[in-house]
């Protein structure tokens, strides 16, 4: 990325005024200035209860529109919106846990809530074989939806990967890559991007040729249900911020984890945001810490020939079960900030209510050096 000295300089004072917990905005009144908002959601899950409460006993389809329905504004005020589909789209039998199918709705509904881009290198992206593996990759082509992370091939990886993503001027190379696949071995031709460090030293490297203003790698890391990364996870993300990424998001152990600020040896006056953990986006996941999540919202900017991560936000949301009858529930990924401004019309029980406020506690305290998104506000 090139970087000037008045970038440089740009970027170390918007990572102070992160710290501090306020608003970073761009005082520079240059005319040649582009920007856009790239948002990231955690894990797109469909467990059971999901599958079963989305299902519609009179058209005989599956409606998902509950769940998007009080984040769908956000996520299409994006510029670019990006989600880790941690499920395979292989067809009937759908199921959820341990081997996930989810009906192909979920992904016409994700799509139309305004996902442009999906990740699909995670431990479950090999559930249901080749054949599912396959069929994913075929409905995401199918909606002309961008995504990164598994291949049919390596002619297909290598024409396609890094993703590469243009939008106002700004030229953004995507990284996707997972720990495993939950000891299923993948059968050649196919491609599933696993964490290996040369393999993403070739990566990157390759990112470098086209000149991308940002590239940006999501990781599939980490344990699950732990609050704070580990060690595997910091001498990684260590790695990859030497190796010349701008900006790092993690998903996987489906509880939020800390952001942190990483320097590299030629740029220590930089911060790199590293998100390890974004928590679940939708799940049945429902004990403390596991039952929400948040978006990790990134403003770029791009002056000329100078680029910089000109404000880090996040936004926190709780997945509400609604019960709609006996055992049969609608899911809503509902941002805590628009309840907090809007409760009167969102009828949550007090038991609900606690949940949200429990969730939004936990979260805020958890993430406290950063600013949260004030988009309903």
């Amino acid at each position: 990325m090139n970087k000037s000295y008045l970038s440089r300089i740009f970027i170390a004072s918007v990572f102070f005024i992160i710290n501090n917990t306020l608003i970073a905005q761009d005082s520079l009144q240059i005319s040649d200035t582009n920007q856009i908002t790239v948002i990231f959601a955690g894990d797109i899950m469909g467990h059971d209860a999901q599958i079963e409460g989305a299902y519609n006993e009179q058209s005989k389809k599956y409606d998902y529109e509950p769940t998007f329905r009080y984040i769908k504004e956000y996520i299409q005020n994006a510029g670019i919106a990006v989600g880790n589909l941690e499920v395979t789209l292989a067809g009937p039998p759908f199921k959820g846990y341990p081997q996930f199918s989810s009906p192909d709705e979920l992904l016409f509904y994700a799509q139309s809530a305004g996902f442009d881009v999906l990740l699909t290198a995670n431990n479950h992206a090999l559930d249901r074989g080749d054949k599912g593996f396959i069929r994913t990759l075929d409905m995401l082509d199918s909606l002309g939806l961008y995504r990164a992370g598994t291949y049919r091939d390596s002619i297909e990886r290598m024409k396609s990967y890094p993703l590469i993503i243009e939008r106002n001027n700004i030229l953004i190379a995507l990284l996707n890559y997972t720990y495993g696949t939950n000891g299923l071995n993948i059968q050649p031709p196919l491609i599933i991007n696993r964490i290996d460090t040369a393999q993403i030293d070739v990566d990157i490297e390759k990112a470098k040729l086209i000149d991308p203003d940002f590239i940006i790698a999501c990781m599939h890391w980490g344990i699950e249900y732990e609050r704070i990364e580990n060690e595997s996870q910091k001498e990684l993300a260590e790695f990859l911020i030497e190796k010349g990424v701008d900006i790092i998001i993690g998903s996987h152990p489906h509880v939020v984890q800390p952001v942190r600020y990483l320097t590299n040896d030629s740029d220590t006056t930089s911060g790199y945001p590293v998100f390890y953990s974004l928590g679940n986006f939708v799940s049945n996941q429902r004990a403390q810490y596991k039952d929400g999540g948040i978006i990790a919202e990134i403003k770029l900017t791009k002056i000329a020939d100078s680029t910089s991560v000109s404000q880090i936000a996040y936004l926190p949301y709780w997945v509400w079960r609604e019960e709609r009858s006996k055992e049969k529930f609608n899911f809503y990924v509902l941002p805590v900030s628009l309840y907090e401004t809007q409760a009167d019309s969102i009828n949550l029980s007090p038991g609900d209510e606690y949940r949200l406020n429990r969730f939004s506690a936990d979260t805020r305290k958890h993430l406290e050096d950063i600013k949260e998104s004030d988009f309903y506000k």
